[in-house]
């Protein structure tokens, strides 16, 4: 009975059992159990939609010439209709601008009359995805409509990497020990003040980005990287994720995780176009993947690599955008968040010990 009721045997109020609800150790071990199994759901969903079917899109590919030209037009239309009409043809007026634009990352493959048939030249490099799609949808449109083609790869991986999944799995490492390294702060350095904070997760950014790249180029040979560039990126993007992490923390305190781990992880690797380039992924991942910090730091990541001579400054805006913004907010509520040593404390301790060396000198002395 006494957990029925209160003191004298009197009911409890519905306040009362609230609070006690609220007391109870159970509840927080409670509702993570439902979190944790929610967001097990969401993960395999999340994975599962963008990667295990990949349907293209819309795959823009250059022509060199006039489409009308017979095999070409021939060819271009049974591709169509094998591909779902997602190419988006375009025209160039010569090889070098057809080319120009691959290196660009604007065109996936180009298409040219080689008599008495074709050549398609795809760029794995540029997605291996989209390639193997192409090429697969080349050998089987040839024969079918008697126009010879002829595949050739202009741009292949490295051959570390044949199935071009290194640079996310780089990437992938950067965003969530970025995250991580901020949550063992909050748990093991919970004293650091704000511009310590901020300070110490750049530090551990710049050493764990060397340290994934490194591993990645000198040690398992996965990726011969373009290092100084790489490794900037890396910790570009373990800076930016660390510091995410740490703007949530502001906001929504010991909860911070969720939030972060559902833009950072739910949402971000699959839509970065790593595992899947783009053009194949649904519509809208494919156009939020590249605003998000893990689309940005693969993007990157993969200019660099392989078309180092036309790097983009877009990749770059996104990550130090996310980074300014989680950096602002942590700064402008930094009396928000859980962390940090009280200033009052911190001067009443220095007084403390001035005053201990004081009598300590006036003991001393003669």
């Amino acid at each position: 009975m006494a957990n029925l009721h209160g003191q004298h045997g009197r009911r409890r109020t519905r306040a009362e059992w609230r609070a006690m609800v609220r007391a109870s150790p159970y509840l927080p071990a409670t509702v993570l159990v439902l979190l944790v199994a929610a967001a097990a759901g969401l993960f395999a969903g999340s994975y599962t939609y963008a990667l295990a079917n990949p349907t293209p899109r819309l795959i823009p590919i250059a022509v060199i010439g006039p489409q009308q030209e017979g095999s070409v037009q021939r060819f271009l239309a049974e591709m169509q209709g094998s591909l779902d009409g997602s190419l988006a043809v375009r025209d160039f007026g010569s090889a070098a601008a057809a080319r120009a634009a691959v290196e660009e990352q604007q065109v996936f493959a180009i298409v040219t009359a080689q008599p008495p048939g074709v050549r398609l030249e795809v760029s794995s490099a540029s997605g291996q995805s989209v390639a193997q799609r192409l090429t697969q949808a080349a050998t089987e449109v040839g024969p079918a409509v008697g126009i010879p083609a002829e595949v050739i790869d202009v741009v292949p991986l490295q051959r570390g990497d044949p199935r071009g999944l290194a640079i996310f799995y780089i990437s992938l490492a950067a965003v969530i020990i970025g995250f991580v390294g901020a949550t063992q702060f909050s748990v093991h350095a919970s004293a650091l003040n704000p511009v310590e904070r901020i300070v110490f997760t750049a530090l551990y950014a710049v050493a764990g980005g060397f340290a994934i790249a490194a591993v990645a180029d000198w040690v398992l040979g996965a990726l011969r990287l373009p290092f100084l560039e790489s490794w900037g990126i890396l910790s570009l993007t373990m800076f930016t994720s660390g510091m995410v992490f740490t703007m949530f923390n502001t906001l929504v305190g010991r909860w911070a995780i969720l939030p972060t781990w559902g833009l950072m992880v739910l949402l971000g690797n699959p839509s970065s176009g790593g595992a899947v380039s783009w053009p194949l992924l649904p519509s809208l991942l494919g156009h939020i993947g590249r605003w998000l910090p893990p689309g940005a730091s693969v993007n990157a990541q993969h200019t660099a690599v392989y078309f180092g001579a036309h790097q983009h400054i877009f990749p770059f805006l996104v990550l130090a955008g996310w980074a300014l913004v989680a950096c602002a907010v942590f700064w402008i509520w930094r009396n928000r968040h859980p962390g940090g040593r009280s200033t009052e404390n911190a001067h009443t301790a220095r007084s403390g010990r001035r005053e201990v060396l004081g009598e300590k000198f006036s003991e001393d002395m003669p």
